[in-house]
């Protein structure tokens, strides 16, 4: 039975829907990156491994990027507000409980919580906006806002990541998501709108064959950079990770509601926006990652200043976001795409020729091209991902954009981390210190992958100028009667107004 809708109340101005939604997605992606300049900290206080401290970012968005379809799933079964705010309650505790460990498995334990936190609060907060926003100018709009907080608040994590560990401990970069998830929690149930209940089943062995499923594939990539390919435990990852994952396609072939419904990859233009973000990220993690330790254990940075040295990639992305909602709109998504991400992949080959005696003006301008590419290209990537969805599959194409981000982070940084040990081990120098050869295996490790990320992002140029197609215009209906016609809305867009 279909619960009633809750009374008719007068609705919230847009500016304070779009802060609260805007905030909830600037929380859950800047934990993505806000941990990446603690790594080093955090590492000699907890006594991770070199490959093992990679988890402490892969606990995280395994958790979150499995599990988004699960949560799109359960707000529209449950209502989108209730599970928003269930979710932010989730991380916001979570984050409490990894800034108080004492061990790793604690901190990656609290990590994973956060994951499922997010997972359940990011689809229903994209939907809420696509139901508060009609598609058009002011969705457009929206959307770039919302590009512009989930790729600039990566680069901001590193940000505030530099100046909580240098100023504080690495620990106050998950405490400091407690007073900001209780303020979320407060203004979400003050300025959303619940949307109704629907009748439905929650497809679990769906959420479990993908999460773990995924979650085997980057525990072999892990594996294999530390003992090996043809290790035992390499080859079982793998093949549990495949079984699953074809176990989770044939559940939702069959399932009679399915938190994957196959039909959103007819679409070829969404097909290949999905698969393109999920390269994209890919990259983009391994950016984060290698260069962080890049600037502080070899170039010697501070924290603080590591976080500064990424504010290019922050400016770049805000500016470069507007404009390309502007364009979109007068040129479509595809020229967009495919300029942004050819910049993208000229930043990431200007990153793989850095060495020890590389100094800050040309990371600087691999930065500022960076972001300018990603600036233009994830506004019309978000638009595209969304392009045509049904108003029944809003919430688990919003998953959908979010899993794939997610799974391209976790999937790409495992990749790369493998790509960069292989590296580091054939590149050790003979009759060096230890400190030398440390840096000279890094240096070198750090160099593929930035390699293999920018054949990424070239891949993903190719992929959607293949693909990504122009949505067609809407029909024109003619109706005799304006009054009529403004009722032929979706439920969900009439229950925002």
């Amino acid at each position: 039975m279909i619960a009633p809708a809750s009374p008719r109340r007068r609705p919230a101005s847009s500016v304070l829907v779009l802060a609260a939604i805007l905030t909830t997605q600037l929380m859950l992606v800047l934990d993505m990156t806000i941990v990446n300049v603690a790594l080093p900290d955090l590492q000699s206080s907890l006594g991770f491994t070199p490959t093992g401290l990679s988890w402490v970012l892969n606990a995280y968005t395994l958790a979150f990027g499995g599990l988004l379809l699960l949560g799109a799933r359960t707000g529209d079964l449950l209502g989108r507000r209730r599970v928003l705010v269930a979710g932010i309650a989730l991380f916001t505790a979570a984050s409490l409980v990894g800034g108080i460990a004492a061990g790793p498995g604690v901190l990656l334990a609290a990590r994973a919580a956060q994951g499922v936190g997010a997972a359940f609060a990011a689809p229903s907060a994209l939907a809420l906006l696509m139901a508060r926003f009609p598609e058009g100018a002011e969705r457009a709009r929206a959307l770039g806002y919302f590009s512009a907080v989930s790729i600039g608040g990566s680069a901001l994590g590193l940000i505030a990541g530099g100046m909580l560990t240098q100023w504080a401990s690495w620990r106050w970069v998950m405490f400091v998501n407690v007073p900001i998830g209780l303020a979320l929690v407060a203004l979400v149930r003050a300025v959303l709108p619940e949307t109704p209940r629907h009748p439905g089943r929650f497809d679990l062995v769906g959420a479990a064959t993908s999460t773990i499923g995924m979650t085997a594939l980057v525990y072999g990539f892990v594996e294999a950079a530390e003992d090996g390919w043809g290790a035992p435990t390499t080859l079982a990852s793998f093949t549990v990770g495949a079984l699953l994952l074809a176990a989770f396609v044939l559940t939702e072939l069959r399932a009679p509601a399915p938190i994957t419904p196959l039909r959103l990859f007819a679409d070829r233009t969404r097909s290949a926006a999905l698969g393109g973000r999920l390269l994209l990220m890919a990259a983009m993690t391994g950016l984060f990652f290698f260069l962080t330790q890049f600037l502080q254990d070899v170039l010697g940075y501070s924290p603080l200043a590591t976080g500064v040295a990424f504010l290019p990639i922050t400016v770049m992305l805000l500016v470069f976001s507007q404009v390309s909602a502007r364009l979109m709109q007068r040129v479509g998504n595809r020229p967009l795409l495919v300029v942004g991400l050819a910049t993208t992949t000229v930043a990431l080959l200007l990153l793989s020729r850095i060495d020890a005696g590389t100094g800050y003006p040309q990371i600087l301008v691999a930065l500022v091209l960076f972001g300018i590419g990603n600036g233009l290209a994830f506004v019309p990537l978000t638009a595209a991902g969304l392009q045509g969805v049904d108003p029944r599959d809003a919430g688990a194409a919003s998953g959908l954009v979010n899993a794939s981000q997610q799974i391209g982070g976790a999937l790409g940084l495992a990749v790369l981390v493998t790509v960069a040990e292989s590296a580091a081990r054939a590149a050790a120098p003979v009759g060096a210190t230890a400190l030398e050869v440390a840096r000279h295996a890094f240096v070198a490790g750090a160099q593929q992958a930035f390699l293999v990320g920018a054949g990424l992002t070239a891949a993903t140029v190719v992929l959607l100028a293949a693909l990504v197609r122009r949505p067609a215009p809407a029909p024109t209906v003619v109706t005799p009667h304006r009054e009529a016609a403004a009722d032929e809305r979706t439920p969900e867009l009439a229950l925002a107004d």
